[in-house]
């Protein structure tokens, strides 16, 4: 369903599977939310394994809407992600991955 080659990623809520991608639009609504920081640090965060479950909200939900899904960060307080949490960090740094590699890279 989701194309890595695109920059998508699969994101599954309440067993519905649905496609994400950091596009231009979604990377300013990402960089707005943002409450320190820019996109770059935001990176850096993820590469230290230092980043929180805000930014992992963020990335999902700016993700979701890259990839046309009509959510909120409020309506993620009350689905379930497929895999739990640590599947939603790991869709958020992959999101954050694809987004920013050159064509070629994955």
């Amino acid at each position: 369903m989701a194309n890595p080659w695109a920059g998508e990623v699969a994101i599954t809520l309440d067993g519905v599977a649905h496609v994400a991608k950091l596009t231009l639009g979604a990377l300013a609504e990402l960089e707005a939310t943002l409450e320190t920081g820019s996109l770059v640090d935001l990176v850096e965060r993820f590469e230290g394994g230092r980043f929180t479950t805000r930014d992992v909200l963020a990335l999902i939900v700016a993700g979701l809407r890259g990839g046309g899904w009509q959510g909120t960060p409020r309506d993620l307080m009350t689905v379930e992600i497929g895999g739990g949490p640590v599947e939603a960090a790991r869709a958020a740094a992959e999101l954050l991955a694809r987004a920013f590699a050159l064509p070629g890279q994955e």
